[in-house]
């Protein structure tokens, strides 16, 4: 059976009539971008994407993508599932090169190009929520990526974070688990 994020990705590429770039991030991106990804992943109710400034204009622009968006959600709305977290990347806690290093994500979609976020980047973005799920996430990618602390070190210095005090505030707690968890990190 195929897992949620496929379905609600693959049913988008049949949709759209040109072709969308866009950037996973969340559970998705575990899920589609790492070979070993947890078996939860693959129940995830949402496909989350990050849109560099400007992209929802060009992708209104360049064809269908926001209404075959909508239909995806129509569509798959009984079973509680939906592409909507879709943020611009001021909105999410990240390197400022994030663009030039994503991911490509294999998935056989003819319109749809995937990638996801790097695995630093994707780190980041866990970085947003003290919560115990979104932490769980963050052992899941360093472990997967095999980072080490001075990857984890370099990627918190390089931290675009949203201008939100309650983002901040969530940032400085998940750091300090990050500290707790990987001691060799500067504090």
């Amino acid at each position: 059976m195929l897992s949620n994020s496929i379905r609600l990705l693959t049913r988008l590429d049949e949709l759209l009539e040109s072709p969308a770039d866009i950037t996973l991030y969340g559970r998705a991106a575990l899920e589609l971008g790492f070979p070993n990804p947890k078996h939860e992943y693959s129940r995830s109710l949402d496909v989350d994407i990050v849109l560099w400034m400007g992209q929802a204009e060009e992708l209104q622009k360049s064809g269908n993508f926001w209404d075959a968006l909508q239909m995806v959600n129509d569509e798959f709305a009984e079973g509680g599932l939906y592409i909507s977290h879709l943020f611009e990347e001021h909105q999410v806690i990240l390197s400022p090169d994030w663009k030039t290093n994503r991911v490509a994500v294999s998935l056989p979609t003819s319109k749809l190009k995937l990638f996801r976020l790097s695995d630093t980047d994707l780190l980041l973005s866990k970085l947003m929520r003290y919560d115990p799920t979104d932490l769980d996430d963050v052992l899941f990618i360093v472990k997967s990526a095999d980072l080490s602390t001075n990857d984890i070190s370099m990627a918190l210095k390089s931290a675009r974070i949203p201008d939100i005090p309650e983002i901040h505030e969530q940032f400085e707690l998940c750091k300090k688990w990050l500290v707790s968890q990987f001691p060799a990190l500067p504090k």
